[in-house]
């Protein structure tokens, strides 16, 4: 693109671009160029890519600033807890039955420590141009049954009904990265299912499409609490999340792994009754979104 600044009126146009340019490079975007100019003539369409640029570039800090907060506040909250009870040990008065309750906490919280910073390096990876992602050829209905063989321990404890109707299904995805997905969203369904509950995981193949829909009756959430439950650090019960060692970055992983495949993931719940997670994969693959 050739500017020629010959008028007044364009050597105007061109400091005031200048000048907009180095404050959005110094990290400053509350940048709004009012200047007035024909928006299909050079100059106009410069301003106008300029004043966009700088509104999702202060969007994206704001993103980042709250990504900080909140990675400061998840781990704070463990941290303070390992703190408070290491220091209650140096009591030399303790009972047998305290110090091994106090133990027990600080071996939890250090857990959710390490879960939390394992999903952040997580979501890092599947977020950049370099993770690995290696479709191929694989039956989705033996991959379900696999995952919910892992996590019978869970699911017999409380005697939740598991049931399972799955035909055959061959997908071509990245197996490793799908198995994250089942193995936390039925772990999800299995945490907040009462004791001797339901959990149901059917698939039905469409012609181009696969959708898995795995259904608990479990506490469900409210409508607003759906809108979010998939953004970082979200959760739409904190005081059983954290009794439950949960960080609030699983589903966000979830979903930036179905993304990845080109599929969708939605979730349909009612309070106090159940919830349902839908994820609807392509049978074949294209190319690695991100």
């Amino acid at each position: 693109m050739t500017f020629i600044i010959g008028s007044k009126r364009q050597r105007y146009y061109w400091d005031t671009i200048v000048d907009a340019l180095r404050q959005i490079a110094k990290g400053d975007f509350n940048v709004k160029l009012d200047v007035k100019a024909n928006e299909e003539d050079q100059f106009g369409k410069l301003i106008s890519g300029i004043n966009d640029m700088a509104i999702e570039l202060g969007e994206m800090e704001k993103m980042r600033q709250e990504f900080i907060s909140n990675v400061s506040h998840e781990i704070q909250s463990p941290l303070t807890s390992i703190n408070g009870f290491a220091k209650a040990l140096k009591n030399m008065n303790l009972t047998d039955e305290k110090r091994f309750r106090y133990l027990t906490i600080i071996e939890m919280e250090s857990n959710r420590l390490s879960k939390i910073s394992d999903n952040l390096l997580k979501l890092t990876s599947l977020e950049s141009q370099h993770h690995p992602f290696e479709p191929k050829q694989y039956r989705l209905d033996k991959q379900l049954r696999s995952v919910v063989l892992a996590c019978e321990p869970s699911w017999l404890s409380k005697n939740i009904e598991m049931d399972i109707q799955l035909e055959n299904v061959t997908l071509v995805a990245d197996e490793d990265l799908m198995n994250q997905v089942w193995m936390n969203l039925l772990s999800n369904s299995i945490k907040f299912t009462p004791n001797g509950g339901t959990i149901r995981i059917h698939i039905t193949k469409q012609r181009d499409t696969v959708t898995t829909s795995i259904t608990d009756t479990g506490i469900g959430m409210s409508e607003e609490d759906q809108k979010h439950i998939f953004e970082r650090f979200f959760k739409a019960d904190l005081s059983r999340t954290v009794s439950n060692g949960g960080s609030g970055l699983g589903l966000s992983i979830v979903k930036k792994i179905v993304d990845i495949h080109h599929g969708t993931i939605s979730v349909q719940s009612k309070l106090g009754k159940e919830t349902v997670f839908l994820t609807t994969m392509p049978l074949e693959q294209t190319e690695k979104s991100q």
